[in-house]
């Protein structure tokens, strides 16, 4: 193995692992582009037994109207009600860019407790033309027939302060039911989370850890 250590005692260039040690790997199975009004992106395929984590990525996710709330669901490969019981946690980091507002809040409102309703991966999203969220949801095992199945959340948007949000969820899918289907939709306006609302234009791509 060679390993240069600079200066600032980064690692330069590594060219080979020692016995044992090995990466991981993404391997990319689905790749959908949103480029107009789309109540729901499913992924339907392509998630079993072959990886024990999966990784959606999301790039520049846009809502059709102001105040939408990007969301996610799961379930079996015997139901497609998306209407599987989470139990999850969350908050934001804020800050706008006067540096005036440096906050991290706890989304009360944002949480799941033994429910089946769709769980947030953003707090309230612009339509501005610049503004967009982008991010990674984390699922472990899906396909485990053991235990539950944890989910970790990390997205990131722009609000109209104009301020940089960040937003954190972690939970789990209180089954041990395989999961092998997963939807994404925005909902929510100035009326509230239950309002109509699509995502209108990004990329959500699926990937295996190998």
């Amino acid at each position: 193995m060679s390993i240069n250590v600079c200066n600032d005692r980064s690692m330069a260039s590594i060219t080979s692992l020692p016995s044992g040690v090995s990466g991981s790997s993404l391997v990319l199975l689905e790749t959908t582009t949103i480029s107009s009004s789309t109540a729901t992106v499913s992924f339907t395929s392509n998630i079993d037994s072959t990886y024990k984590e999966y990784i959606f990525k999301f790039i520049d996710i846009h809502p059709t109207s102001e105040y939408g709330f990007f969301q996610f669901q799961a379930d079996t490969g015997t139901n497609t009600n998306y209407n599987q019981t989470i139990t999850s946690t969350a908050f934001t980091s804020t800050n706008n860019e006067a540096g005036s507002e440096a906050l991290i809040n706890y989304q009360t409102g944002s949480d799941l407790a033994q429910s089946t309703s769709f769980q947030y991966l953003s707090d309230q999203l612009e339509a501005d033309n610049d503004s967009c969220l982008s991010g990674t949801l984390h699922i472990f095992d899906p396909s485990n027939t053991t235990f539950v199945k944890h989910f970790i959340a990390r997205t990131h948007f722009h609000q109209a302060d104009p301020s940089a949000r960040t937003y954190f969820v972690a939970g789990y899918f209180n089954t041990t039911t395989a999961l092998t289907r997963f939807q994404f939709k925005i909902l929510g306006n100035s009326g509230g989370a239950g309002n109509s609302n699509n995502i209108d234009s990004g990329t959500i791509k699926l990937y295996g850890v190998s």
